[in-house]
């Protein structure tokens, strides 16, 4: 198996038809504007009538609703149909080089490419070559499971990290004369994409040696200042929950199968994911914050008194006039070993100010105590928000609270999973919603 040592395969890709209109074909990841259906909305219109990526996936702003395994034979089957149609077209076994052209930020390459589930484990403590970044949230599974274990194909919106200083791996495929196979505007604000093919067997086996030199493990060692840990070569950045999946229904077709040996050449042993450089001047971390609806706030302040003093933190809560005001009441209270939580609560906000925090992140400290406030609380619920503007205006709503979270530091990304393992769930995400990756190329995962 070419690469087997670094859980790597050179995919063969599927692609629209020439003629398939590819503004339409892609539309962003499916776990984005999750609060927001009004965007979801505007996909479908624009997607109605016409091959659009939307028809094989499973947008989580509808997990709620009672027809969701309509939903799901209805994507398994159009699946099935835009294959026998030639809606979809084979390429080349080859990688794909991706630039991705925002509209606020600079340009991000990514490298299309299969990876070896069975070099990766998502539960905590994991030391696998490919690594879990971040809690995986298992509930979040079965939905994902009931699309993909009977689909064809798979498209991902999975985004896996490389930690690359000297851009040795992506970043000089750009100097060669690579054959276009896309170029077109994203829909609904989301830039621009530009796809090259990769299937110079001379070139892929450049890309190869570049990852073998990452994977050396006295290098490891050297650059993370770290001896007998295993080798950590890729890190995953976003998708976590969808790459959780494929795992899962990988490790369902081995239970079942009677042939171990032969079932090792199955196609859903692999999972199509775009390989992004953590030094890409292209990628920021941003923050994914918390909104949580249909919640009492003065009871939750009451809640997080409780929580904190129990875990010896201390806690107060600082009102301010408007938003506005935050920044300059945040550098007031600054302090070491004080931890302040933003929120919007209605026509209220402020800063929750946690005193000893339980945790180093912000984001722990936060994530503990609303894990234990909202348990036993049936008509309450969380969602991730990804996006300042979208905490501000769900936070504003009556019943509903928001908390504003810092970004990470990328620089120190891999060494703090080394080190620490896996961050709480739902810690970072790589930039704001509408610079998430939209779904393009396709692979069979059936035989």
């Amino acid at each position: 198996m070419p690469f087997a040592a670094l859980a790597l395969q050179v995919p063969t890709l599927l692609l629209p038809r020439a003629d398939i209109d590819p503004t339409r074909w892609a539309v962003i990841a499916c776990d984005q504007y999750t609060s927001q259906p009004e965007y979801w909305h505007e996909v479908e219109r624009l997607a109605e009538g016409h091959p659009s990526t939307l028809h094989l996936i499973f947008p989580e702003v509808y997990l709620d609703e009672a027809e969701s395994a309509a939903r799901i034979d209805a994507i398994n089957e159009t699946m099935e149909r835009y294959l026998a149609e030639g809606i979809l077209e084979a390429q080349p076994p080859g990688f794909m080089l991706v630039e991705r052209q925002t509209e606020t930020g600079a340009a991000r390459m990514g490298l299309m490419v299969a990876l070896d589930l069975e070099a990766y484990d998502y539960r905590p403590g994991s030391t696998s070559l490919i690594r879990a970044t971040e809690g995986t949230i298992l509930d979040r599974l079965p939905p994902r499971i009931r699309v993909r274990e009977k689909a064809p194909i798979e498209l991902p919106h999975i985004m896996v990290l490389i930690d690359d200083p000297e851009m040795t791996v992506i970043e000089p495929l750009a100097e060669f004369e690579l054959p276009l196979a896309y170029d077109f505007p994203l829909m609904l604000g989301g830039g621009h994409l530009r796809g090259r093919r990769v299937a110079d067997p001379a070139v892929i086996a450049r890309v190869g040696q570049a990852l073998e030199r990452l994977a050396d493990p006295r290098r490891f060692a050297e650059r993370y200042q770290v001896e007998d840990r295993p080798v950590l070569l890729y890190a995953m950045g976003d998708g976590n929950h969808s790459f959780a999946t494929a795992k899962a229904i990988w490790e369902k077709i081995k239970s079942e199968a009677s042939d171990q040996e032969a079932i090792m050449d199955h196609p859903a042993r692999f999972a199509l994911v775009e390989l992004v450089n953590v030094h890409d001047p292209g990628l920021e971390f941003e923050a994914i914050h918390r909104v949580l609806f249909n919640v009492d706030f003065d009871r939750l302040l009451h809640q997080a008194e409780t929580y904190y003093r129990q875990h010896g933190a201390g806690f107060s809560c600082e009102f301010c006039n408007d938003l506005d005001a935050l920044p300059e009441k945040s550098r007031r209270l600054e302090a070491d070993d004080r931890q302040l939580l933003p929120f919007i609560a209605g026509d209220r906000c402020g800063l929750l100010v946690i005193d000893r925090p339980p945790s180093h992140l912000e984001v722990a400290t936060l994530q503990g105590f609303l894990d234990e406030a909202l348990t036993g609380q049936p008509n309450s619920r969380i969602d991730y928000i990804h996006g300042e503007g979208s905490v501000t205006a769900l936070g504003k709503r009556p019943g509903n609270v928001g908390f504003y979270l810092p970004a990470i530091c990328k620089r120190e990304f891999f060494k703090s999973i080394i080190l620490d393992g896996a961050l709480p769930r739902k810690t970072f995400s790589m930039g704001d919603a509408d610079e998430k990756r939209f779904y393009m190329e396709c692979r069979k995962i059936a035989p």
